[in-house]
């Protein structure tokens, strides 16, 4: 059985208590090693095999995976953050499907909530913003035009931009071209729980000179919108006296 398991965004105390007993119990862990948090890797047994993918190919791990599944052995596939958001995690999955080996999943903690989370932000305010667009630019990964950062844009919502930290003059320059305002609140977080993580509040203007300032090049999320702010907002209306929901009437 392989168990395709999220380390969380930095801080080993991140990953989920189902993602740390996959951890103790497997036989061969292939680790995410240029980002996952090395920490994680206590939790394995003395007999545990540890491999770092950075160093491999696709054919490498998959060689690994099939064989310790042929030996009858757990295998771990620690990816960083949340696997399921920019992990290439279905060409591993497709791969195993081809070999008739079981796989599953254990979900983590994404870098735009752990950011969230250092920053004490809510991305879904009341009359601000009740959506947030997770996206990247395009680098050596294509991004379908229809998804260009310019149209996501044009809804002025809260937006997580990953990979684009290299790329901030760019990135402010096409945020405004979609129809941010270059007043709007901006931050970048760079590597957000782990113990050098650094939080910049800009606007989607000062974005670049913000990130040349403290020299950040990657291993940052950018975050955009109004809630950043933290102000302009209606309070919810769950816990309003006039609002009647299943287990509350309403109260006068």
């Amino acid at each position: 059985m392989v168990h395709f398991v999220g380390a969380g965004c930095g801080a080993a105390d991140l990953i989920t208590v189902r993602g740390m007993k996959l951890l103790q119990k497997a036989d061969v862990i292939i680790y995410a090693g240029s980002l996952v948090n090395p920490q994680l890797l206590e939790y394995a047994k003395e007999s545990c095999e540890i491999y770092n993918s950075a160093v491999l190919t696709l054919d490498e791990v998959m060689e690994i995976m099939v064989l310790s599944d042929k030996k009858g052995k757990e295998v771990v596939r620690l990816h960083t953050g949340e696997p399921s958001i920019y992990g290439a995690v279905m060409e591993q999955m497709q791969l195993l499907d081809k070999e008739n080996i079981k796989y599953d999943s254990c979900p983590g903690v994404s870098a735009c909530f752990g950011a969230a989370a250092s920053l004490n932000l809510e991305y879904t305010l009341p009359d601000v913003s009740q959506s947030l667009i997770i996206t990247r630019m395009e680098g050596k990964t294509t991004v379908p035009q229809k998804e260009s950062i310019e149209s996501f844009a044009s809804h002025n919502a809260s937006m997580a931009i990953y990979l684009s930290a290299g790329m901030l003059e760019e990135l402010s320059k096409r945020l405004i071209k979609g129809g941010y305002s270059a007043d709007t609140p901006a931050a970048i977080v760079y590597k957000a729980s782990w113990p050098d993580e650094k939080k910049i509040l800009c606007t989607v203007g000062s974005l670049y000179e913000s990130g040349q300032k403290e020299g950040i090049k990657n291993l940052a999320v950018v975050l955009v919108g109004g809630v950043i702010a933290k102000s302009g907002y209606s309070q919810s209306k769950l816990y309003s006296p006039d609002f009647e929901t299943g287990f509350r009437g309403i109260k006068k």
